[in-house]
């Protein structure tokens, strides 16, 4: 259940008339690690297992291939509330020492993060140059948002896409927290062993650091974005290695970072 029915008043200047409108459902999940809270995400219902996963993945939790144990714990009004994820203490990574306390909005991707020295991600600086032109970018965008399926009901939501070196479509998928999409589409690709196909991370929203980080984490070179960037998504993309791609709209874009992975840009 992704959407529920609410009763509005539609305005339009001076007339207004009662309308049954389509809202985008935000619900929490509390995510366990061996019977323990973990966090606690505000998310749209659907594809939990692999927003879990590339969680996880993210927060340097869990990196092995073997797949993941899952149980729901608990449900409300038929919606996930409690899943319990099984990993094996000599698998758990570095990032279950740095454990979330405080709930995780759904604008908020690193709430809980207590001092500064968490924010720093180590890593080899991706060096594999996509270059691509302004069409390709538009046709990757567009491919996004005819599968943006609950956006087009509510208006409401956030989607991320991945794409191969080809340009085509690997996985889309919609969410209310910006990340929690971009956790999505990663953990949908480490389901099915193909996150090393991935080349282009396509979001509907803006970038903060956290979607930089989580897409450096992937080894996804390239980031295009619907909206603005950040000061700080910006100086990590460039110390990353990362071509980072804002206010991308129709034929328009602004390019904060690694400009050499774009064909035929010419400075004036």
């Amino acid at each position: 259940m992704q959407t529920l029915q609410y009763q509005g008043l539609k305005v339009i200047a001076e007339t207004n008339h009662l309308l049954e409108d389509n809202l985008v459902v935000e619900a929490p999940l509390q995510i366990n690690i061996n019977q323990e809270s973990y966090t606690v995400v505000m998310r749209t219902p659907g594809n939990d297992f692999q927003l879990i996963t590339g969680l996880l993945f993210a927060e340097d939790i869990y990196k092995k291939n073997t797949p993941i144990s899952f149980d729901i714990v608990k449900k409300e009004n038929n919606i996930n509330a409690i899943i319990n994820v099984t990993i094996s203490k000599n698998d758990l990574g570095k990032g279950y020492l740095n454990k979330r306390t405080l709930l995780s909005v759904s604008s908020c991707g690193i709430c809980g993060k207590k001092e500064l020295n968490h924010l720093k991600v180590e890593g080899k600086y991706l060096n594999n140059k996509q270059q691509f032109n302004l069409l390709e970018v538009s046709k990757m965008m567009e491919a996004m948002h005819k599968n943006q399926k609950v956006f087009e009901k509510t208006g409401g939501l956030h989607a991320a896409s991945i794409f191969n070196h080809q340009k085509e479509l690997l996985t889309v998928k919609e969410d209310i927290g910006r990340h929690n999409a971009v956790d999505k589409v990663i953990g949908d690709l480490l389901t099915t062993d193909s996150l090393q196909e991935a080349k282009y991370l396509v979001v509907s929203g803006r970038v903060s650091y956290e979607i930089v980080t989580k897409a450096f984490i992937a080894k996804i070179p390239v980031i295009i974005a619907v909206s603005a960037c950040s000061s700080l998504a910006v100086d990590f993309a460039k110390e990353f290695g990362i071509c980072l791609v804002g206010f991308t709209r129709d034929d328009k874009m602004t390019i904060y970072s690694n400009p050499e992975y774009f064909k035929n840009i010419q400075y004036v």
